[in-house]
């Protein structure tokens, strides 16, 4: 890992049009980039949007015709991966020279996933994530990503990963991360109460990397007008935000902020990774192979 700044973009999207979204990233980017920010990360489901309090028809046993009339048009506002709005991304993070991160709603045939997509300065997607457990709801509209995406990408900033939400809260799963020797750890969620914040010190404790935790501020009356009345019962907040950036040591750098867009910058240090591993290195001295195995 080399010395970076890095941004986290609490943003809200244009609620049920990817286009506009699209335009409203370029605009936090360049914000970033012109405070000296060279790698960045969005949101969970930042286009394609989180759909904070729908039930898209749905209980158990049945499903409604309005429900599926609502699921199609979550459909045709995510995006293809590759696709158009991928080679965009690709377009800016070589344009701006930035290590761009950003959470998508992806299709895959009739299959949509929550998927983390990372771009490097040479104008590559350089790889993804898709969420491998959605949580409670979320397994409605969501397919389950599997291992292969357990992703870290090897680059010039150092050693990028992380996962999705809740499954950060299962152990396996950050150990495959770690197992790869992540430095810069990536938290996308949707999980804005503060307690989440707990874990995000956690993960930088426990494997000894800066943590980037991402969360949207969202509010119902973001939501087109047609969807209004699916909310009647919701908070007036769906989501508080309370983006956080962590470092190895647990000690919390920026944030976390809540109740309103906004973006939190932090000087990473290489130094200061490798001095955190001077007690504690999880895939390393600390580690037990001769206990712990998969066998």
């Amino acid at each position: 890992m080399k010395d970076i700044k890095v941004a986290v973009i609490q943003a809200s999207p244009v609620l049920f049009n990817k286009n506009k979204t699209i335009e409203k990233t370029k605009i936090y980017i360049e914000e970033a980039v012109q405070a000296g920010a060279k790698l960045i990360l969005f949101p969970e489901a930042y286009i394609g949007d989180y759909p904070n309090g729908l039930s898209f028809g749905t209980v158990v046993g049945s499903r409604t015709d309005e429900g599926r009339e609502m699921w199609l048009k979550y459909y045709n506002n995510a995006i293809d991966v590759p696709g158009k709005e991928t080679g965009l991304f690709a377009e800016w993070a070589k344009e701006y020279g930035i290590y761009l991160n950003i959470g998508v709603i992806e299709r895959d045939n009739g299959t949509l996933y929550c998927t983390l997509l990372y771009f490097t300065p040479d104008g590559k997607l350089a790889g993804k994530h898709r969420k491998i457990k959605p949580t409670a709801m979320e397994r409605i509209i969501w397919g389950e990503g599997d291992k292969s995406t357990l992703t870290v990408i090897d680059t010039d900033a150092g050693k990028i990963g992380g996962l999705i939400c809740w499954e950060n809260y299962m152990p396996q799963a950050r150990m495959e991360i770690y197992k790869q020797n992540v430095e810069i750890y990536l938290a996308p969620t949707a999980d804005s109460r503060e307690r989440w914040q707990s874990g995000m010190i956690h993960i930088a404790s426990e494997g000894r990397c800066y943590v980037l935790g991402c969360n949207q501020f969202v509010t119902k009356q973001m939501y087109p007008k047609e969807f209004q009345k699916y909310l009647e019962n919701q908070p007036e907040t769906l989501s508080r935000g309370g983006s956080v950036i962590v470092s190895p040591m647990g000690e919390v750098l920026a944030g976390p902020l809540f109740d309103q867009e906004g973006i939190l910058y932090a000087e990473l240090s290489a130094e200061d990774l490798i001095k955190s591993k001077f007690d504690f290195d999880v895939n390393g001295h600390y580690s037990r192979p001769d206990i712990f195995n998969e066998n």
